[in-house]
Parts: C-alpha cells; structure tokens; sequence
C-alpha cells in the first residue's frame, strides 16, 4: 500500500504526541548545551589577518595571490610554526603513538587556514585555545612567509649578481690588457693619439723644410713618423675598443649593482590590510548551532518512529 503525506494528519499526530514530543526536543536542547559546554568541547578563539603579497616576483602563469597562497602552505613554513609554538605539546599530541607526526599535521591545518578572499587577497586565520597564541601564530606565519620569500628572492638575486660579478672582471681584465698595450705604445713607440700627433708630426715636417734643418729633430720626427705609419691603425683600433668595453662596464656594472640591491635589502613580501588581534570571544563551538541541530534531528527522528508505530498501531486495528 503506497503512503500519501497529509497534513492534516500530521498536525492531528503532533497533537496527540505533543507533549511526548515537547519533552525530548526540551531534553534534547539541555543535553546539547550541556554537552557542548567548555568541560566537554574546548573553545577556540580565531585570530586572523588579510593581506595583499608584494614586492614578489612571478614564478608562473599562477597570480600573485595564488603564489602567496602556495608559499604559506609549504611545508616548512608549518614545521617552523609548530616548533615555534611547541605544538606537539600545545595540542597534547602523545610523541610515543605512532602516527604522532600525521596527527600533529592534521591540527595544525585544521586549525590554520589559508585561503583567497574574493578581492584577491588572501585571508590567513587561525584557531586555539588561547587567545594570544592565535594572534601569535598568525603574526609567526607572516613571519615565516616574509623570511621563506626573501630566502627564495635572494637565491635567485645571489645567482645574477655572482653572473654579472664575473663579467665585470672579464672586461675589466679586457680594459686592463687594452690599456697595457696602449702603455707600450705610449712609451716605446713614442704614439699616444693618433689625430693629434699626425698632425704635429706634418707640422714638423714642414717647418723643417721652411726653417731648415736645425728648426726641428729630424731624426725624432721620422722616428715618430714611421711607428705611427707601422703602429697608428693599432693605436686608433684600441682606443675604439677601450671606448666600446668602458661602456659596456658601465652598463654590467648598473645590473650588477641592481641585483646586489636586492641582496642586501630586507624588504618585507606582505601588504597588510587588516593585522591580526586578540579576540576576547571564542569562535568554536557556536553552541546556539549545535543545539539547534541537535534539536531538529532528535525532532525529525522522534516523528518518523511515532509515525511509525502509528501506522503498525491502525494496521493492527
């Protein structure tokens, strides 16, 4: 026989059973409150603060928010906060049972969330028993974060630094072998500037031949005249090359003092927007939750079996 809901007959079975019905829900709600009450479940405080990542630089396709969420749930930023706080001994986790360490992980993320608000920020919260650890730990995460991101930042600035170190000293060395060769020519070969010397090595000549041959050092002129005819294309070749590696340091040397920048400094990687603080009224349980809840399924349950026995009773009948 199929069954047909009516609710004429379920209002006329709640009053027949209402006061039955009236006591368990009453009951009910007293044991919830009572059992749900400090002496049986702890109550945690939440601590929390939201904030935008900054001053990072993108390892991915991911968002900034993205990476940052990554970060801050990485491995050792969790172990760092649970020696910090001695967490094992905080969540009374025995060290003698096997599993200690999988059970120790599962609070600490239960009780640390990290997650993407809808503004793209991220929202970092944190639960416990006390009040100040929670504000402690959130500000310890942060912490943690700031120093794991400039740890990673570093390494790769480290990395081009040592890069543009190493060829700074190559075209130093370079600049250095130029200006060697430029001495020699300077004080061997008597040539020092090719525009210059051309044209007083001319002017020699000429004045030699107007003023006679006591008017200049003939034999110095030709000397000079024939190193710069042998040595002159050298000369002007080095000094343009001199010229171009100068320059070219000088570019090496602003990327290098770029990225030896960013070693040396201590920039932080978060741009808070609301700091964490301590809450002076607990979070967990929401005892109002759990006796409504409690209510309406002891509720339900005790009309499906008086249901029930209504139905066997006019089966019976």
């Amino acid at each position: 026989m199929e069954y047909k809901f009516d609710i004429w007959d379920s209002l006329k079975l709640l009053m027949k059973w209402k006061y039955p019905l009236l006591i368990v829900v009453v009951a009910t709600a007293g044991l919830a409150a009572f059992f749900s009450g400090p002496r049986f479940i702890a109550p945690l405080y939440k601590s929390y603060a939201i904030v935008y990542p900054g001053n990072i630089q993108i390892y991915s396709k991911e968002s900034t928010t993205e990476q940052m969420i990554q970060v801050l749930n990485s491995q050792d930023i969790a172990d760092s906060v649970i020696n910090k706080f001695d967490l094992l001994n905080h969540y009374k986790i025995d060290r003698g049972y096997k599993y200690f360490r999988t059970e120790l992980l599962r609070r600490y993320h239960e009780n640390v969330k990290i997650s993407k608000t809808s503004y793209e920020a991220v929202d970092v919260e944190v639960l416990d028993r006390n009040p100040d650890t929670a504000k402690q730990m959130v500000d310890a995460v942060l912490h943690f974060y700031n120093e794991k991101v400039r740890r990673m930042q570093k390494e790769k600035f480290q990395e081009l630094a040592n890069a543009y170190a190493g060829q700074l000293k190559r075209e130093r060395a370079v600049m250095d072998s130029i200006k060697n060769r430029l001495r020699v020519l300077g004080t061997q070969k008597g040539i020092f500037e090719y525009t210059y010397q051309s044209q007083q090595i001319m002017m020699a000549y000429l004045h030699n031949v107007q003023g006679g041959p006591e008017a200049v050092n003939t034999k110095e002129a030709k000397r000079l005249a024939k190193n710069m005819g042998k040595y002159g294309g050298e000369l002007v070749q080095l000094v343009n090359m001199l010229q171009h590696e100068a320059a070219a340091y000088v570019q090496v040397k602003l990327s290098y003092e770029v990225e030896y920048r960013h070693v040396i400094s201590n920039v932080t990687y978060t741009n808070i927007v609301t700091h964490p603080f301590v809450s002076d009224k607990k979070a967990y349980p929401v005892r109002w939750l759990i006796v409504f809840i409690a209510v309406l399924s002891v509720f339900t349950l005790s009309l499906i079996v008086i249901s029930f026995l209504e139905r066997k009773k006019n089966k019976e009948n």
